[in-house]
């Protein structure tokens, strides 16, 4: 008689064929990121194809993306690692740590478009992951942009983290301190507190175990509505990806288009959806 599969065996079956996916599009990351370092800032070469779906996919495929975008699309009130409304047809999740300079590539190029363009019209949802893999510096400077949102500030410091790459000891706590400061934290002394607290670690974690159960290897990783995009991509893969999800969204009516439990909500950083 068969046994029916543990959520655990589904979540590892769905990670083990997101990975197989993410390695593939890295290889195309891959070679962009050769092309560009030949070309300057020319991005010409990217792979635009490989990190762009079609708006039509396999009905289990379909059913796989859907399924992944449900388990991590946390769409939850308050979220101050959130931008963008609670109901947005459209939730991009990505997966970063701060020291990536790719990551920091993505923030000041690419997101303020993607917010501009479809965040404020109520299509796309950004989610924020602490995803660090460069050790000790870059867990702390996670810490702190977790702390910093504890006083609806997580979008300042983030921005200000990525303003420029930084890495090592431009992480160390006196200097997120005075981060934390410039960007408009209020309680300095709960900021350190918050910072060091068993609940910073614990958020963490829960981000680092949800990219591990997915398969995330490196950063910047994003899934758009469960579909994974991998690297820093130009602008238009990201809003096509968007545009795609958003049409798909659309055809299957407004409860699947507003999530599972939707509500309206203001769009600005660090509000609180």
């Amino acid at each position: 008689m068969p046994v029916s599969a543990s959520p655990t065996r589904k979540l590892a079956a769905i990670g083990a064929v997101i990975a197989l996916v993410v390695a593939v599009i890295a290889i195309g990351v891959a070679i962009g990121k050769s092309v560009e370092g030949d070309r300057g800032t020319d991005r010409s070469g990217a792979p635009e194809a490989a990190a762009s779906a079609e708006p039509e996919e396999d009905p289990a495929q379909q059913k796989m993306f859907d399924d992944l975008a449900e388990r991590t699309s946390r769409r939850q009130d308050g979220d101050p690692l959130a931008v963008g409304k609670k109901d947005a047809p459209v939730v991009l999740v990505e997966y970063a740590d701060y020291q990536c300079s790719f990551c920091g590539r993505f923030t000041r190029e690419t997101q303020p478009g993607l917010i501009k363009k479809f965040v404020d019209a109520g299509t796309l949802r950004i989610e924020f992951r602490n995803f660090t893999v460069f050790g000790a510096d870059s867990e702390r400077a996670a810490r702190a942009s977790w702390a910093a949102g504890q006083q609806g500030k997580f979008w300042q410091l983030h921005d200000a983290l990525y303003a420029k790459t930084r890495k090592g000891a431009a992480l160390a706590e006196d200097k997120l301190v005075e981060l934390a400061r410039t960007s408009g934290v209020a309680d300095i002394e709960k900021f350190r507190a918050d910072m060091k607290s068993a609940d910073a670690e614990r958020a963490l974690k829960k981000d680092q175990d949800e990219g591990y159960q997915l398969g995330v290897q490196s950063t910047p990783s994003f899934l758009i509505n469960g579909r994974p995009v991998a690297g820093a991509q130009p602008a238009e893969v990201f809003a096509q990806g968007i545009k795609d999800a958003a049409a798909r969204a659309a055809k299957k009516g407004p409860e699947a288009e507003n999530g599972p439990t939707a509500k309206n909500g203001p769009t600005a950083k660090g509000a609180g959806q």
